[in-house]
């Protein structure tokens, strides 16, 4: 069984920057495909961005240019850098992890986290 832990949010004004972090245990970390999504109150829970193990990257179109999603499979982490935060990005985020490897941008993810708050205040 795969664990998922997200660390890293918190509260920081528009403009700013947070380091999200997602820790994995059990499982082949480095096969497994890796996303961020996020859900706000009162809406659905959206694609982020995710990673392959080949480090394929893909992004939301909203967040192209200001998010980075990398991996460091010696450590079994995964990180989203978010840079120029807007109030918009407020939601909790969650870590998910596909077993197949495959790229997507749907919540058909096989494992996720409990979630971690980023509030961008204006």
């Amino acid at each position: 069984q795969v664990q998922l832990v997200e660390s890293g949010g918190g509260l920081v004004q528009a403009g700013g920057s947070l380091r999200l972090s997602c820790a994995a245990s059990g499982g082949t970390f480095s096969m497994y495909a890796m996303g961020w999504f996020r859900q706000a109150p009162g809406k659905e829970r959206e694609f982020v961005a995710a990673v392959t193990g080949s480090i394929s990257t893909a992004y939301r179109d909203s967040v192209k240019g200001r998010f980075t999603i990398s991996r460091d499979n010696a450590k079994n982490t995964v990180t989203l850098q978010m840079n120029s935060l807007k109030p918009e990005d407020t939601a909790v985020y969650y870590c998910a992890a596909r077993k197949d490897g495959r790229l997507s941008y749907r919540l058909n993810y096989d494992y996720w986290g409990q979630g971690t708050q980023v509030t961008v205040s204006s």
